[in-house]
């Protein structure tokens, strides 16, 4: 797809979609402040946890994003020096009252990569290719934690105007957000 500086993007094929491809990828998060909605205001809140991932979360991540891909989704990549350190994936379904959404189902990028521009390309290359498929607006269940929500609002992102109810009642701390294609800079 596209490189910036020394970081390789592309389209992860589903042969490649296995435990080897995230070894050197590094999930952590260590979170101290988090978004709540309180009666709908978001305001801060104290709450500290480590988010890392374990080996059964990673299975779990590698059959969904397989399972992305096999239902007309893509999952992106972004690789340093051939080492995974970003990624993203988009569902190809569409929903909405429209069919307006494609699911930003995945963005994450590993800790010692983050605030370098790696999330920023990534979701610009979701948003394209959710745009290129006639999607009017990309759908992202966000991580509360503060510097998430903060990630996503600096792209532009604002509160769903519709909330999927999966992503709703599985993830009940998530901002279900969304990213209006029309408005959004295209990357490609």
């Amino acid at each position: 797809m596209t490189e910036s500086n020394t970081i390789k993007y592309t389209e992860i094929e589903k042969t490649h979609l296995d435990r080897g491809l995230f070894k050197d990828f590094d999930r952590r998060q260590t979170v101290t402040q988090c978004l709540r909605n309180v009666q709908g205001q978001w305001i801060v809140k104290e709450a500290p946890f480590l988010d890392q991932w374990s080996e059964k979360d990673y299975e779990f991540l590698v059959d969904c994003l397989k399972n992305t891909v096999d239902q007309g989704g893509v999952v992106l990549g972004a690789f340093l020096d051939g080492k995974l350190k970003g990624f993203a994936s988009v569902d190809g379904k569409p929903f909405g009252s429209q069919g307006q959404y494609r699911d930003l189902t995945a963005l994450h990028v590993s800790q010692e990569q983050r605030g370098k521009g790696i999330g920023k390309h990534l979701i610009g290359l979701a948003a394209d290719w959710a745009r290129a498929r006639g999607a009017k607006k990309l759908y992202i269940s966000a991580h509360s934690a503060l510097e998430t929500q903060r990630f996503y609002e600096s792209q532009g992102c604002v509160d769903a105007a519709e909330i999927h109810p999966g992503h709703s009642s599985q993830e009940p701390f998530d901002r279900q957000m969304e990213l209006d294609l029309e408005k959004s800079v295209k990357r490609l």
